[in-house]
């Protein structure tokens, strides 16, 4: 057995000499790699970023490629620039799992900004951090964001006085380059823009149910529901009504 480690990451030159906001990025299993990997992407270049989970086993991604944790949920700081949650099929365990509601609700009650992409904001509405906000969401789940309490907006990037969400997988690049000239101004994050070469001309029309031909939406509808789009409804449906219970015994 090989006894070598993994390299350090590689250290960029700083593009900014104010302080790095700390940001805390919560992983889970089965969440989307672009969802985390867009707004990383933007955000590590300047910021001091915390890869959060309940222990610091790997996480397996929807597409099976594994990412470790760097802190735990434990040890994450109690005070944050903003606090992260990106989306994806493993949503539906999160939106009832009662130490990551606790989790964000605490530290969503001190941060100064908190924020998703994808059904990320679904589990903020869950833990009760976007009732009376408007919010965004992938655009086959944006209904459910109602459920708690918020307003759905059908934009790529949405912010309503301290929150901040992103839109469905792709949405997270913008996302991520929104808050962080909300961070440092927008001077750095077009600079990060460009050391990224983000410069997007998709090759098709066909990003969003709106320019999508229809029988490419239909066909796209036949497989969200493969991927049990209705559990993640019904999931919604039941952590909106424990959400309600709980304010009304509050």
């Amino acid at each position: 057995m090989s006894n070598q480690t993994s390299p350090a990451p590689l250290e960029y030159p700083p593009i900014h000499d104010r302080r790095k906001p700390v940001i805390a990025m919560l992983l889970y299993p089965g969440l989307t790699l672009q969802d985390l990997l867009g707004p990383h992407t933007a955000l590590s270049l300047s910021c001091q970023v915390h890869l959060i989970w309940k222990t610091k086993d790997p996480i397996v991604t929807d597409s099976g490629i594994t990412i470790h944790p760097t802190m735990t949920i434990a040890d994450c700081p109690k005070d944050v620039d903003a606090i992260f949650v990106p989306g994806g099929p493993g949503t539906i365990p999160m939106l009832s799992d009662p130490e990551i509601l606790s989790f964000l609700a605490d530290i969503g009650s001190r941060a100064k900004y908190v924020t998703s992409v994808c059904t990320g904001s679904l589990v903020l509405g869950a833990a009760g951090l976007i009732d009376g906000y408007k919010a965004t969401c992938h655009w086959a789940y944006r209904d459910q964001l109602a459920l708690f309490g918020a307003i759905p907006v059908r934009d790529r990037v949405v912010i309503d006085r301290n929150r901040v969400s992103g839109g469905g997988v792709t949405a997270g690049l913008d996302f991520g380059l929104v808050l962080l000239a909300t961070l440092l101004g927008d001077d750095v994050a077009k600079m990060t823009q460009l050391m990224i070469e983000y410069d997007p001309a998709p090759p098709f029309n066909s990003g969003t149910p709106e320019t999508a031909e229809p029988a490419i939406l239909q066909k796209v509808g036949v497989v969200l529901d493969q991927l049990d789009i209705i559990g993640m409804k019904q999931a919604c449906i039941e952590a909106g009504n424990s959400r309600g219970r709980k304010n009304r015994a509050a």
